[in-house]
């Protein structure tokens, strides 16, 4: 699905740094603007799982933790 993108309140000094790379690489502003766009977004991988497990243990380290089989069997002696 294509769209459309529409940024303002360049400034001009970035404006013409983007059409004198546009005209080296022989494309129009436009499809510079798409390349760059797609080659940093491409290399901007998502989070890894470790990173993200990490750093909740982090923030929970300081809670009561409660072990999964006091939890488990509390359900089965209320049912």
């Amino acid at each position: 699905m294509a769209g459309n993108l529409h940024v303002r309140n360049l400034d001009d000094d970035l404006i013409a740094k983007l059409k004198m790379r546009a005209a080296r690489h022989g494309r129009s502003v436009e499809a510079e603007h798409r390349e760059i766009l797609r080659q940093v977004l491409a290399s901007e991988g998502g989070p890894d799982f470790d990173d993200l497990a990490s750093e909740l243990r982090k923030l929970t380290a300081s809670r009561k933790q409660t072990p999964s089989e006091v939890l488990l069997r509390k359900g089965r002696d209320e049912r």
